[in-house]
């Protein structure tokens, strides 16, 4: 098997429309998103197809991503070798500092061509599969609760889904307990609650607000207080019977081993687009696992291409065990890039059994939700 080089590299900065509104305790989002498909092209012909997924209030803007893949990583990747994928991320770190959705965005495409080069999925590539199937969880984070509890119905009846993480702390604490009164009423004896705060919670009473949300026995509740309130979720996870979950608080590796050291969570939400890629997701997981701490699979604002590397990571990694929501590219995007959508059947996600991601990108679907990029 010969020398394969890269090409090209070209970034699409997109507008996703969304098909419903969304809010949380960090900040809302209705009408559309902004986001980043980056193709890879090799001297073989294959081509390697990734995806950002930055969120403003939460890793970043799209255009410092679209700008960062162009202008810094580019010149690191056109004349690589796309096999050497270890290597070539550890000279994206030297280029450029943070912007690690940019990074996985790349390692994506990367290893969507060693893949189709291999004739092997994603997961085959990481370590083999552990799981073929994955729970799918869906969020409950319409400001119009009478929506979602229309959509809770039909993602039921339609698609098996049987987990659903209720958003909070973006309203009343009233309304938050009247969401949570009805929701459980609506749904089945049967259904995994989990409740999700985003930060939304100020420390001083965080406690005593999340003791009424125990009444409701959810699985677990998500970041409770801001990102940096480490020593503020370490005391409210002591004190709450109900496990509590960091996900702002823990991004990277370095983060996972406070996590490790200091115990301010019992769990974690581990997202491509906050590690920075599957790599640095995995060492996140390995990380934790090491210390009884297991993983829920997170993402951000993903359309068909990162749900799609988001299945493979998950698939391969024993410790994320707790479902992921995997559901924005069939319920929230309004625009499909795959030729044929993520399969979900009775309220899991299927893994792609095709080489590298195990998906094929509708070209003219990427253009008609591109914009151009400035400067």
């Amino acid at each position: 098997m010969g020398d394969l080089r890269i090409t090209d590299v070209t970034v699409h900065l997109v507008v996703w429309p969304l098909r419903m509104k969304r809010r949380h305790g960090v900040g809302d989002i209705e009408r559309s998103m902004p986001g980043v498909i980056v193709r890879i092209g090799t001297d073989g012909g294959i081509v390697g197809w990734g995806e950002a997924a930055p969120w403003a209030v939460f890793t970043g803007t799209a255009e410092a991503s679209a700008a960062a893949i162009s202008r810094y990583l580019k010149p690191v990747l056109v004349g690589a070798d796309p096999m050497r994928v270890t290597t070539l991320m550890r000279a994206m770190d030297k280029a450029v500092t943070g912007h690690g959705d940019a990074k996985a965005a790349v390692e994506m495409a990367l290893l969507d061509i060693a893949g189709k080069r291999l004739g092997a999925p994603v997961s085959t590539l990481i370590g083999g599969r552990h799981r073929d199937r994955i729970p799918l969880s869906v969020s409950i984070a319409n400001p119009d609760f009478e929506e979602d509890l229309d959509f809770a119905r039909d993602v039921i009846a339609n698609h098996g889904v049987n987990i659903f993480k209720v958003k909070t702390g973006f309203t009343s604490h009233a309304e938050d307990l009247r969401r949570m009164e009805r929701l459980k009423a609506a749904l089945p004896a049967t259904a995994d609650i989990r409740v999700d705060y985003n930060q939304g919670l100020d420390p001083w009473d965080a406690i005593r607000l999340l003791r009424d949300i125990e009444a409701f026995r959810p699985t677990f509740i998500e970041q409770p207080v801001k990102r940096h309130q480490r020593a503020a979720m370490a005391e409210i996870t002591r004190a709450l019977d109900t496990p509590i979950m960091a996900d702002e608080s823990v991004f990277d590796p370095a983060e996972a081993v406070e996590l490790v050291r200091d115990r301010f969570a019992d769990l974690v939400s581990i997202k491509i687009m906050k590690s920075g890629g599957i790599q640095r997701a995995r060492e996140v997981a390995a990380i934790t696992e090491a210390a009884g701490i297991t993983a829920y699979g997170g993402t951000m604002f993903e359309a068909g291409l990162a749900i799609a590397a988001g299945l493979h990571l998950v698939a391969a990694t024993p410790n994320i065990a707790l479902g992921a929501e995997f559901y924005t590219s069939t319920f929230v995007m309004g625009v499909e890039i795959l030729a044929t959508p993520i399969r979900i059947e009775d309220g899991q996600t299927i893994v792609p059994d095709g080489p590298g991601l195990g998906v094929e990108v509708d070209e003219d679907a990427v253009r008609r939700v591109s914009v151009a990029l400035e400067g």
